[in-house]
């Protein structure tokens, strides 16, 4: 993966974690109620789910390759309508309140595990990634090498300041984060993205 390939996915996936979902509700919750270092429970067990899904898209994509440059294709163009669909979802759910729910703290990782596997922005989003920046052309393994290590470390960030922004600023937190027009910002970021990424859809046969 170039360079410049790489910043490209490094900018998606930014917007891809700090997005406002249920994983940033669930770290600034806990947060709010257990405390940041007990909290942090959650956001390994984010980190979990998202280490699986990132080897899962990576076979499902090898695999895609694997049988057909026009299967691979064409899932790079559901990709980039799976992040249109996210960016108009986000933009029409932009002023819908957002609700913390309060649970014991034993449940804190399985809960945050739960959040994170049956999210659909990561049941589809990890996919519509993958098939987006991956390279038909290049051992999918050797550019796990890079993108495996840049997403796990922007998704830690990402959740832990949620965690860390619930910790410190309490109930008010969630005001702040959840304002309409920073969520309406980022559902616009999945939409250029998707426009953007569909339209260069085509297929490839190597580079780097």
């Amino acid at each position: 993966m170039s360079f410049e390939a790489w910043t490209i996915f490094a900018l998606f996936w930014v917007v891809f974690v700090t997005t406002p979902g249920p994983n940033a509700v669930n770290c600034i919750t806990n947060g709010m109620t257990l405390g940041f270092p007990r909290a942090l429970i959650g956001v390994l067990a984010i980190l979990t789910q998202a280490a699986g899904f990132l080897i899962l898209s990576a076979l499902g994509v090898t695999a895609l390759i694997t049988a057909s440059p026009t299967a691979f294709f064409i899932a790079k163009l559901i990709g980039a309508g799976v992040l249109i669909y996210l960016g108009v979802r986000g933009w029409l759910a932009a002023k819908t309140p957002v609700r913390a729910d309060e649970r014991p703290a034993k449940h804190i990782y399985l809960h945050a595990l739960a959040i994170a596997s049956i999210n659909p922005k990561s049941v589809a989003g990890y996919l519509a990634a993958f098939t987006q920046f991956v390279q038909p052309g290049v051992p999918i393994w050797d550019q796990m090498i890079v993108i495996m290590p840049t997403a796990l470390t922007l998704t830690a960030f990402s959740y832990i300041g949620f965690t860390a922004l619930g910790a410190g600023l309490g109930k008010a937190a969630l005001g702040a984060v959840f304002n309409v027009s920073v969520r309406r910002v980022l559902a616009i970021c999945f939409i250029i993205y998707g426009v953007l990424l569909g339209a260069s859809s085509t297929p490839q046969t190597g580079g780097n």
